[in-house]
């Protein structure tokens, strides 16, 4: 997990909180560019729109680090899990990408919400945290928001739906490995992030090198111009989490997560005119409600810990 900042000034806390609602519009701009990429328009390879998202977010990330930190910033303790959240963060963005290609971008973006209240709902087994009912009914209730999202009635592809269910599970597991690695410097993470997921889908070029190839020929310079932005986008996002992290804590930032479903929603009737309809907005303010109202729990049970530790 980031750093969390003691006595944070005001100012410091809304910039922290303005950070990271920025960086949810980055990061629904990373998922819009990928479904357009991948749609009739573009017609963009999967495994190609991968390969230079984290390709340009590596060199992005060694750009901005590197001159910084200095080399040593490669240098992380755990290479393990550090590799296992690449691996997770990789998966995560293949399943995405193909939830995209049979779903609209709000309610995909809803249904991985879902991801959070996994972790919360295993962490006695994932994480050796202490088991709390709290947790488990904040999973249910948000498992029904889903449900709700999804449901028969709302016209979603049942393939779009299942592919959105696996990616909430490969994000819970980078949630994990993520706390996992949180020995490390979030700068060195955020390098490892694009290299992983670099290196993978260069062994896997064989795989798919005539589309790669046939690239040239067919994107006009606007959608170069969009399939070079999804890497830009992608660590554009991670940066400006990492530094409202920096700026706020965790607990404070936490409800806000959720307002990247709304601006996934605008995306998606900006570009495709697809909007969620009032009640699949039902189930998504469900999903955000528990998640939001778990996060307080969370936040003052935690406050209560430390308050007894101290005494």
């Amino acid at each position: 997990m980031p750093p969390t900042p003691t006595g944070t000034p005001a100012r410091r806390t809304l910039a922290g909180v303005l950070l990271l609602v920025v960086s949810m519009w980055a990061l629904s701009g990373l998922d819009a560019s990928g479904k357009y990429l991948m749609g009739p328009d573009a017609g963009v390879a999967l495994f190609v729109v991968c390969l230079v998202r984290y390709g340009v977010h590596m060199a992005l990330a060694m750009m901005v680090v590197v001159p910084a930190r200095g080399w040593r910033a490669l240098h992380c303790s755990r290479p393990r899990a550090q590799v296992a959240r690449g691996l997770s963060m990789l998966a995560a963005t293949l399943l995405f990408f193909t939830t995209l290609h049979y779903l609209p971008l709000g309610q995909a973006t809803a249904i991985n919400f879902l991801a959070p209240l996994i972790v919360l709902a295993i962490a006695p087994w994932a994480l050796k945290e202490p088991p709390f009912l709290s947790r488990w009914v904040a999973a249910g209730v948000g498992l029904l928001g889903v449900l709700v999202v999804v449901r028969p009635g709302a016209g979603l592809d049942p393939a779009g739906t299942l592919f959105g269910l696996l990616t909430a599970c490969a994000l819970a597991s980078q949630y994990i490995a993520s706390r996992r690695v949180a020995v490390d410097d979030s700068y060195t993470t955020l390098i490892w992030s694009g290299a992983v997921g670099s290196a993978v889908m260069a062994l896997a070029l064989p795989l798919y090198w005539q589309d790669l190839a046939a690239l040239s020929a067919r994107l006009s310079p606007a959608q170069w111009l969009v399939l070079l932005s999804t890497g830009f986008w992608g660590c554009l996002g991670h940066f400006l989490q990492i530094q409202a992290y920096r700026r706020a804590p965790a607990s404070l930032l936490a409800p806000f997560i959720y307002f990247q479903i709304v601006s996934a929603a605008a995306l998606g009737w900006l570009i495709w005119e697809q909007f969620p309809d009032p009640v699949s907005w039902l189930g998504i303010a469900v999903v955000c409600a528990s998640g939001i109202t778990i996060g307080l729990v969370e936040w003052r049970r935690n406050g209560a810990a430390r308050a007894a530790a101290a005494s």
